[in-house]
């Protein structure tokens, strides 16, 4: 789908999605546990979805429960009603594998669409049982190697076995996980992650041991630890995530939780207040979630916008938006002089490179995203390609191996870009389009759903080709 987009102003009070990050943890540990979870407010999103098929073809049974969306103006019907949560009866670990999956003489195949985060943390889980499983996806996950996580799976006597030689998928996983120690570098974290949350249900007696040479976007593994806190799951963990010690013998418990709000899609309603002036107002983040792209407003009060945290308040979100019990605290963004550049170290936050490269290019001066090299290996090179896009809207950039510097002038002109089937591309072009010089014609922008379904509508989008 091309979407055009003609710029104008944007502001007003819109709440951001759920956390794609939480969404997916939270159903594979609900799915691992042997009992019934209910998760609460869950994203709703092409990558959410294709994880929960994988949860449904390892026996997991997931019933989801919709409602009507009180802030929609339309009388109640299945078009306005919102996900609201899931039920989950969990299948023990994934170690009763579906009985057609046992007749056939093939590996169960698994499906993991566009979502890398199913993949990698998946991966592992699959070590834990002797039945072999496929993992296969879209073109864009057949190009993402997850190498150094095979690796390590193979040193804790996991049969992990890449079909293309080169680490990506389709790949090949079979128990037993026999433990060990490992090395396992980690320019994503969720390789580590992957291992974090499945070797505590290695058998008693295993002993995980992984020794972490290099490790980027460190409050993932944050997050991930946060979870293996709340259930009382032993770990030993150096101050530096450098050496993690995990006993098997654990088990994941049933749970029920509510889903926060995703940071890394609220960096593009408010990349938008940042480029139009704003004020946005933003719902459903929670302030101490450990989320690292909370880092984004922090770049932002650096250009020179305003952000400003207030307690919860009878607010009205935009009527696309899902509806939660209790706003919570709310975010306003505003900008009234200009955007000026700076430096900015991404490493712990890679997702943020397409917002921040748009916002920049509305910024005078130059303005350097650096220490992020690993943002070439996500959906797409998201360095050279926001270096391309840009350079068509008259936006000048200078690549560098491990980030990219904009030259900003003040603002973009408009014209067609290629969303490279990156949601988040998409998204931040969008954003750009909403104070170019004219419209913007962003190509593959249907991507925006695999995390953030409606920002399209949310931005008012003019017209689909």
């Amino acid at each position: 789908m091309r979407a055009c987009i003609n710029p104008h102003p944007f502001s007003g009070t819109v709440r951001i999605p759920a956390s794609k990050s939480h969404t997916i943890r939270q159903l594979l540990i609900a799915s691992l546990a042997d009992g019934v979870s209910e998760i609460r407010y869950p994203l709703d999103s092409l990558d959410a979805r294709s994880c929960v098929s994988v949860c449904r073809a390892l026996g997991a049974e997931i019933t989801e429960y919709r409602a009507a969306d009180p802030l929609c103006p339309n009388p109640p019907d299945e078009n306005n009603e919102k996900l609201v949560r899931w039920v989950i009866q969990g299948n023990g670990g994934f170690k009763r594998i579906p009985a057609a999956g046992r007749r056939n003489p093939y590996p169960l195949r698994l499906d993991v669409g566009n979502s890398g985060t199913t993949l990698y943390l998946t991966l592992a889980i699959a070590g834990l049982q002797p039945e072999p499983l496929e993992f296969t996806g879209d073109v864009q996950i057949q190009r993402r190697s997850a190498a150094p996580l095979l690796e390590a799976l193979a040193g804790l006597g996991i049969h992990a076995e890449s079909r293309s030689n080169n680490g990506c998928a389709p790949i090949i996983i079979q128990g037993p996980w026999k433990g060990g120690k490992v090395i396992l570098p980690c320019p994503t974290s969720q390789y580590l992650s992957a291992l974090l949350l499945a070797a505590p249900l290695a058998p008693a007696g295993v002993i995980t041991e992984i020794e972490v040479p290099l490790l980027n976007e460190k409050p993932y593994i944050e997050m991930t630890l946060s979870y293996l806190k709340a259930q009382g799951i032993p770990f030993e963990a150096t101050r530096d995530f450098s050496r993690f010690v995990i006993p098997g013998g654990s088990s994941w418990k049933p749970f029920t939780r509510s889903v926060p709000g995703d940071f890394s899609s609220a960096a593009f309603p408010a990349c938008a207040a940042a480029i139009t002036g704003g004020p946005v107002t933003i719902l459903g983040l929670d302030r101490e979630d450990p989320q690292g792209d909370k880092f984004f407003f922090d770049i932002l009060t650096q250009m020179g916008c305003a952000a400003e945290w207030l307690p919860a308040k009878n607010v009205a979100p935009r009527n696309n938006s899902a509806a939660q019990d209790d706003p919570g605290p709310s975010l306003t963004v505003t900008r009234s002089g200009h955007l000026r550049g700076g430096v900015f170290d991404l490493n712990a936050t890679p997702d943020l490179l397409p917002a921040a490269a748009v916002t920049a290019a509305f910024a005078q001066g130059d303005t350097a995203l650096i220490n992020v090299a690993h943002a070439r290996i996500k959906e797409t090179d998201r360095i050279a390609a926001m270096a391309a896009e840009l350079g068509k809207l008259g936006v000048s950039c200078t690549e560098r191996p491990d980030g990219i510097v904009i030259h900003g002038k003040g603002g973009v002109s408009g014209g067609l870009v290629d969303g490279r089937g990156d949601h988040r591309i998409v998204m931040a072009f969008a954003a750009a389009a909403l104070g170019a010089q004219g419209p913007i014609e962003i190509e593959s922008a249907e991507s925006a759903a695999v995390t953030y379904p409606g920002f399209l509508e949310l931005l008012e989008q003019k017209s689909q080709i």
